[in-house]
C-alpha cells in the first residue's frame, strides 16, 4: 500500500515551483540584503517584490508585512507586541485558538470566549467579554484541530461599533482584531480590509511552502513592541538578517496557493465529501466534529467512540496512513485537546478523535482505502 498522507495541518510538502524559486538564494544570491554593494542591493529588492506580492493577496500597503520565523514568531509578536505596548490594557482571545496565541495571551490579563458545540465562536459572548481596557482580540480564521471558518468579519463589524462609543466617551485606547491566518493561506480570501483585520499571521509551511518562514501583517498606525531587538530590520519590528530564500519561498507558496484555491477547493470539498458519506454509511457510529457548512475543504475531524485515538494512529500509521490525534504542536502532550473540550466534549470522546486533512495529493482512492481500513480496525 503507497503512503496515505492526511496530515496537511501539521506540514505540507514544498511544492517544486516553491523550492526552484529559492534555489538561487543558497547559492548565487546569498547576499547579506543589509549590506551596500549592488549584488545585496539586489537582494534587498527580490525581498521588497515578495513582500509587495504578498501585500498584494493581503490588500495591504508593503510596509504592512513583516517577515517571521513562522506563525508562532508572528502570534507571539501580534499577542506581546501589543499587549507590551499598553500594559493596562486586555486580551480576548477564543477558546480554540493555537497554542502560539493562548500561551502568550495568558502571560496578560485575558479572557477567553466560549464557542458554540460546531466549534463557531460566540460572537454576542465573545463581544460581552470586552471592557474598556480590553485593547487585544484574537480569534482564529480557521481552527487547526476541526477547521471551523470563524466569523471575523461579522466580530470586526461589532468591533467598529465599540470604537465609536468608546471615541465619544474619551477613551483613546485602541482596540485591535487579530486572526491567526495560519491554516488559511491555501482555502480562504486573505483580504485584510475586507476581514476588517488589524493585524494577520501567515505561515509558510501549510500552504506548500518552506517551514520556519512567516508574516505579520500591521496596519499602519498598529503600535506594536518589537520583540527582537537588533539591527533593525522589518523596520524595527523585527530584527536579524532576513532569510532571504524563505522570504522567497513563502511568496511564492502564497503566489501558487491563492491562484488555485478556488479549483482546488471545489476538488477537496468533493472528497471531504466522500470522506463523510463513506463515514456515515460503513461507521455509523463515527461522529464529525465541528461545522459542515462552515469548515475548510480538507478537514474530517471524526470521533470513534470508545476507539483510543492513539492506537488507532498507530495502527494507521503501520499501514501507511498518516493521521493525527490533534495539534501537531501538542503532539507531546497527553491532555485531552482544549479545543474539544471546549466544544463540549468530554475527556473520553477527545481521546477518541482523529483529524483528517487532505491536501493536494489526496485523490478518491485514497479516501476509499482510508475509510475502508478505519471500519476494519473499529469494528
Amino acid at each position: 500500500m503507497k503512503e496515505i498522507y492526511l496530515d496537511h495541518a501539521a506540514a505540507t510538502p514544498m511544492d517544486p515551483l516553491v523550492l526552484e524559486a529559492m534555489r538561487q538564494y543558497f547559492t548565487e544570491k546569498f547576499y547579506n540584503p543589509s549590506a551596500i554593494y549592488l549584488n545585496s542591493l539586489s537582494v534587498a529588492a527580490d525581498i521588497e517584490d515578495a513582500r509587495k506580492r504578498i501585500a498584494h493577496w493581503l490588500g495591504a500597503k508593503p510596509t504592512e508585512i513583516v517577515f517571521t520565523s513562522g506563525g508562532t514568531e508572528a502570534n507571539n509578536l501580534a499577542i506581546n507586541g501589543v499587549m507590551q505596548a499598553y500594559p493596562e490594557g486586555n486580551v480576548v482571545v477564543s477558546a480554540i485558538e493555537h497554542e502560539s496565541v493562548l500561551a502568550p495571551a495568558r502571560q496578560y490579563d485575558y479572557q477567553e470566549a466560549p464557542v458554540t458545540p460546531d466549534g463557531l465562536v460566540d460572537v454576542d459572548k465573545l463581544i460581552k467579554k470586552i471592557n474598556n481596557r480590553t485593547v487585544l482580540i484574537s480569534i482564529i480564521y480557521a481552527n487547526n484541530e476541526v477547521g471551523t471558518i470563524q466569523p471575523i468579519r461579522e466580530i470586526s463589524v461589532k468591533l467598529q461599533e465599540i470604537r465609536a462609543l468608546r471615541q465619544k466617551k474619551g477613551n483613546k485606547l485602541p482596540l485591535y482584531l487579530h486572526t491567526d491566518a495560519a491554516q488559511s493561506g491555501a482555502y480562504l480570501d486573505l483580504h485584510t480590509s475586507r476581514l476588517g483585520v488589524d493585524l494577520m499571521t501567515i505561515n509558510g509551511g501549510k500552504i506548500y511552502g518552506p517551514k520556519q518562514t512567516g508574516a505579520l501583517f500591521v496596519k499602519a498606525g498598529v503600535n506594536l513592541k518589537p520583540q527582537i531587538l537588533g539591527g533593525g530590520q522589518e523596520r524595527g519590528l523585527r530584527s536579524g538578517t532576513e532569510n532571504v530564500p524563505g522570504i522567497i519561498g513563502l511568496a511564492a507558496a502564497l503566489d501558487l496557493v491563492q491562484e488555485r484555491h478556488h479549483e482546488e477547493n471545489q476538488r477537496l470539498r468533493e472528497l471531504q465529501k466522500l470522506f463523510i458519506d463513506l463515514l456515515t454509511e460503513k461507521l455509523p457510529k463515527a461522529v464529525i466534529n465541528g461545522s459542515l457548512k462552515h469548515r475548510l475543504p480538507n478537514n474530517v475531524h471524526v470521533t470513534f467512540p470508545e476507539v483510543d485515538n492513539e492506537r488507532l494512529m498507530m495502527q494507521l500509521d503501520e499501514k501507511g496512513i498518516r493521521a493525527a490525534a490533534g495539534s501537531a504542536c501538542a503532539a507531546s502532550s497527553q491532555e485531552p485537546s482544549h479545543v474539544l473540550k471546549s466544544m463540549g466534549l468530554s475527556d473520553e470522546q477527545a481521546q477518541s478523535s482523529l483529524r483528517f486533512t487532505m491536501g493536494r495529493l489526496t485523490t478518491e482512492q485514497d479516501i476509499r482505502q482510508t475509510v475502508d481500513l478505519l471500519a476494519q480496525l473499529t469494528a
